[in-house]
């Protein structure tokens, strides 16, 4: 009588298991491609994005290694990100074209974040 019990109980316990498995793998947020930020000056604000390969140059993926790149260097060359429509009608933040922001006294990178779809650079 035992073994009967826990028979018809198998089924159902892998189903729980299963169904938790899928429940924390939909809530761990994935990786995306491109890291946002919120360029900043007196005149006007973009958002911008550091690719992978980005990342690697400047030895970080935050808003104090875009400063300490414009301090040493005086210039970067980053993608200016958008919002557009995708090919699936959804919104979604992409690639618009290649900046280059110039080191100032006045200007701010705040990190960004956006609920669309990050298009990775091309």
């Amino acid at each position: 009588m035992t073994q009967s019990r826990f028979s018809s109980a198998a089924p159902l316990l892998c189903a729980g298991i299963i169904g938790l498995a899928m429940a924390f793998a939909s809530a761990t947020p994935a990786k995306e491609p491109v890291s946002l930020f919120k360029i900043v000056t007196v005149k006007d604000e973009i958002v911008v994005g550091l690719a992978p390969s980005d990342v690697g140059e400047l030895k970080g993926n935050d808003a104090s290694a875009i400063g300490k790149a414009l301090v040493t260097r005086g210039e970067l060359s980053l993608w200016q990100f958008a919002v557009r429509k995708g090919k699936d009608g959804e919104l979604e933040q992409a690639p618009l074209r290649r900046v280059s922001i110039l080191r100032h006294d006045s200007i701010r990178v705040e990190p960004y974040t956006t609920p669309l779809k990050v298009v990775p650079a091309e």
